[in-house]
């Protein structure tokens, strides 16, 4: 009988996640920090890296792409922290809809529980110079983190941000908002236009031109509301790029990462740095 040959790759990185249950709520995080980091070479700047919406969890015993990108930045001169908060499921009903009528309060406050417990318990990570990144829906976490808590959060990247609720698929929104004609301070509790005048951090904004799950309409309305208001930031439209980036993913983690270290005031990131070219996406 012949056998099966192994056709997997080997990863660029090597994943070396801690598992940590953290905070009140034992919220289930990963840190992942750099291979070439020992105790005493001081604290590095964070980066949180969750997906924290409905339908996924990340802090798995996988080894998945999330998990490879994750250990690259940390390889990059980032601890990087990864939360399973509320909404997320996994653990129980009660849990998954607790986020029912507002997507963003709840959500937020476990990733920043999950931050300071994290900080508090592990003397590498650098409360000081905190940035977060995310697609999709934690790519408007990223955003709301730095509209609502700019005093915790210095820094994000907004990748594919659904900025306003109401543009989104009524048959995934309504299940969390209601209609939007019956309760729509819902939808305005949620959408971050209305907050953008508040931006005081360095925000890009991501997003593929072709994307036909988070319109790009999205973005446009977001970047617009945040000129309008005067508020200073980055935007990286991605000529025919959909809601997946594929063709040009490991160049986008090395602006990403340049955007991040340069919001933070970090000059470089470690040994591993040295070798840019070298992404999990590349």
């Amino acid at each position: 009988m012949g056998r099966i040959a192994v056709l997997a790759e080997t990863p660029l990185v090597v994943p070396r996640p801690a598992a940590l249950s953290l905070g009140k709520r034992e919220l289930r995080s990963r840190l992942y920090l750099p291979s070439w980091h020992r105790p005493g070479d001081g604290p590095l700047p964070v980066l949180l890296n969750p997906y924290a919406g409905h339908g996924m969890q990340v802090v798995l015993k996988v080894r998945s792409w999330w998990v490879a990108v994750a250990q690259w930045f940390a390889e990059q001169g980032f601890a990087v922290l990864v939360t399973d908060g509320r909404g997320t499921p996994g653990r129980g009903e009660a849990w998954e809809k607790s986020v029912h009528g507002d997507r963003l309060t709840a959500v937020l406050d476990d990733q920043i529980d999950a931050l300071h417990a994290a900080a508090a318990r592990c003397s590498a990570l650098d409360p000081a110079r905190v940035a977060v990144r995310g697609w999709s829906f934690s790519g408007y976490l990223a955003a709301a983190a730095v509209l609502r808590h700019p005093e915790i959060f210095h820094a994000a990247v907004a990748g594919a941000a659904p900025a306003d609720r109401r543009l989104y698929d009524t048959h995934w929104e309504e299940r969390f908002l209601g209609h939007p004609d019956v309760l729509p301070e819902n939808y305005e509790r949620n959408s971050l236009l209305s907050e953008a005048a508040g931006l005081t951090r360095p925000l890009m904004l991501v997003h593929g031109l072709a994307d036909d799950n988070v319109a790009v309409a999205h973005m446009l309305r977001f970047s617009a509301a945040l000129l309008a208001a005067g508020r200073p930031h980055t935007v990286l439209p991605l000529s025919g790029a959909g809601h997946r980036v594929v063709r040009a993913a490991g160049s986008l983690l090395l602006l990403e990462r340049d955007f991040l270290r340069k919001s933070l005031g970090v000059e470089h990131g470690g040994p591993a740095a040295r070798t840019p070219g070298r992404t999990p996406e590349s």
